[in-house]
C-alpha cells in the first residue's frame, strides 16, 4: 500500500508534522508513505511542469493521499495554498479523484478547525473520498495516550483504505454566481482626517471586484488609498524559521518590499479593507502569503484599534468557515469588524447599500473610537497564546512574552487572591446545611447586588 503524503511544511523533512508521519510509517510497516516536499519546493513546482507533473504521477499511483501539514494563520500556508490552486488550473484533477484522503496537522490548536474544513472542501471538490482530520498538538508525541490515539487514527485510515469505506461528503460543490455588477454613486463619508486603506491582491481579477472596490474608494472623501498586492516586491512566503519570534525581526528584513509596506500602510491606516477573488474556497495564495508574512509581528495584534471590512468576488456566502476565519482574524487582531460585502449577496442595489453602510459606519466607528466587546474567538484564542507564550514557547517567542507582560495578558486567575480566599471561604461555609439553603435563596439577588452603583435610582 502507498499513500502520498503532501508536506504542506516550508522546512521540509525538518518539520514537526513530518516526525508524526515518520511515526505512522514506523507503526505501519505494511504501507509505503511516500513523502512529497510539496510547500519546501513550490517555486520548483510552479516554474518546471515536469516537476509538478512527478508530484501528480505519484498522487495517480498511490492508493491514498495523506494532507500533512503546520498551521499557518487559520489555514494551510501559502506555499501549499499554490499548490492546491496550481492543481485547479492545470486541470490535474483526475489524478486526485475517487481516492481515499485524509489530514494531519500539528499547531497549538489555534483554529486548527478551520484548517481542517478548508482540506476537507478541498478533497471534496476534487472528488476524493475524505476519511476524516487528525490535529495534533505540536508537543503530543511525547505522551503516551496521544501516541495511542495517533496509533489508532493510522490504524483506521489504513482499513478505510483497504476496504474501500464509502465517505460522507461535507461540501456541496461551490455554485458559480453569474452576475454582472453595477454601481451606483455613494455618499462620501467625511473621513475628518481618518486614513482609509483598501488592499487588494489584484483588481483586474474580477471586474465585479474592481467596480465595487472603485464605488468603495469614491464612499470616502477624501477618496481612499487602494493598494494592490502584486506591486509589492515580495520575494517568498513565510519559511517557518522563527527568527522573528525574539525580536520581530524577519529573515527577509531589506531583502523585498513586504515589510515596509506593512509597517508604512497596514499599521498606520485607521480603516483597512480587504479585498479579493475567492480562489478554491480561500482567497488567492498571494493573499495567504501577505497574511503569513505579517507573522514578523508574532502573536501580538499588530492591527490594533482598526476598523476592518472585506469586499469578496465569488461564492463568499457558500463558505461559511471563511466568515469564521476573518471574524476570528480580526477578533484576534483586536481590531472591529465593519462587515463583509460580496457580489454573490444580492442584486447591485443591496451591494451598493451594503457599501454605503461600511463606508459610513466604518468612519463614524473609527471616529468614537468603538471596538465590539470581545466574542470567544478572541477571550479563547488570546488566553490559548497567552498560556503557551508563558510557559514553552517563550524562548521562542521572546517578543511576544514582553509584549503580553506590559499589555497586562498575563491575568491568569491563580493570581487573584481576594477571590481565591473568598471562593474557599465560601466553598465550607456552604457545606453546612443553614448557610447552604440561605445561599441559594439569595444567589439570584446577590449576583445582580453590584450592578446597583452603576444604575441611576428611579423612584
Amino acid at each position: 500500500m502507498r499513500i502520498a503524503v503532501l508536506n504542506g511544511s516550508p522546512k521540509g523533512q525538518i518539520s514537526v508534522t513530518v516526525q508524526y508521519v515518520k511515526f505512522l510509517q514506523q507503526e505501519f510497516p505494511q504501507a509505503q508513505f511516500q513523502m512529497l516536499d510539496i510547500a519546501l519546493k513550490i517555486k520548483k513546482l510552479e516554474k518546471d511542469e515536469q516537476e509538478f507533473q512527478k508530484v501528480i504521477k505519484e498522487v495517480s499511483s498511490a492508493d491514498a493521499v495523506l494532507w500533512a501539514f503546520p498551521l499557518y494563520f487559520f489555514l494551510v500556508c501559502s506555499q501549499y495554498k499554490r499548490f492546491i490552486e496550481l492543481i485547479f488550473e492545470r486541470k490535474e484533477t483526475s489524478a486526485f479523484r475517487g481516492k481515499p484522503a485524509a489530514s494531519l496537522s500539528t499547531s497549538i490548536n489555534f483554529f486548527d478547525h478551520t484548517a481542517h474544513n478548508y482540506i476537507n472542501a478541498i478533497s471534496d471538490d476534487l472528488e476524493m473520498k475524505y476519511f476524516g482530520s487528525y490535529s495534533a498538538e505540536m508537543s503530543d508525541m511525547h505522551k503516551f495516550r496521544e501516541r495511542q490515539r495517533l496509533t489508532t487514527f493510522g490504524e483506521l485510515f489504513i482499513k478505510a483504505i483497504k476496504d474501500g469505506t464509502p465517505s460522507i461528503k461535507n461540501n456541496k460543490p461551490l455554485i458559480k454566481h453569474e452576475f454582472v455588477y453595477e454601481p451606483t454613486k455613494l455618499r462620501p463619508a467625511e473621513t475628518e482626517g481618518k486614513k482609509v486603506l483598501i488592499v487588494v491582491d489584484d483588481i483586474d481579477k474580477s471586474s465585479n471586484l474592481r467596480l465595487m472596490i472603485e464605488n468603495l474608494q469614491k464612499g470616502f472623501s477624501p477618496v481612499a488609498e487602494l493598494v494592490q498586492l502584486k506591486d509589492i516586491d515580495i520575494q517568498g512566503g513565510c519559511l517557518g524559521c522563527m527568527q522573528c519570534g525574539l525580536d520581530n525581526v524577519c529573515v527577509y528584513e531589506g531583502k523585498d518590499g513586504f515589510i515596509d509596506f506593512f509597517n508604512r500602510k497596514i499599521k498606520t491606516a485607521d480603516i483597512l479593507f480587504i479585498a479579493g477573488s475567492i480562489f478554491d474556497r480561500y482567497l488567492s495564495s498571494l493573499w495567504k502569503c501577505c497574511f503569513d508574512r505579517s507573522f514578523f509581528n508574532g502573536h501580538i495584534p499588530a492591527i490594533r484599534g482598526k476598523q476592518i471590512g472585506f469586499v469578496f468576488s465569488g461564492p463568499f456566502h457558500q463558505i461559511y468557515n471563511l466568515r469564521e476565519i476573518f471574524e476570528a482574524y480580526v477578533g484576534m487582531q483586536h481590531s472591529n469588524l465593519v462587515g463583509f460585502i460580496s457580489d454573490d449577496m444580492g442584486s447591485s442595489e443591496e451591494i451598493n447599500n451594503a457599501l454605503q453602510i461600511v463606508a459610513s459606519n466604518a468612519v463614524m466607528y473609527s471616529k468614537l473610537g468603538y471596538i465590539k466587546p470581545q466574542t470567544f474567538y478572541q477571550v479563547a484564542g488570546t488566553k490559548l497564546f497567552r498560556d503557551a507564550v508563558w510557559s514553552r514557547l517563550r524562548p521562542v517567542f521572546q517578543a511576544d512574552h514582553k509584549y503580553y507582560k506590559k499589555h497586562g495578558f498575563y491575568n491568569f486567575p491563580q493570581k487573584n487572591y481576594k477571590w481565591r480566599l473568598i471562593n474557599n471561604s465560601l466553598i465550607v461555609l456552604i457545606k453546612i446545611p443553614r448557610v447552604r439553603r440561605e445561599f441559594i435563596k439569595r444567589m439570584k439577588v446577590e449576583m445582580i447586588r453590584p450592578f446597583g452603583k452603576f444604575l441611576k435610582k428611579t423612584k
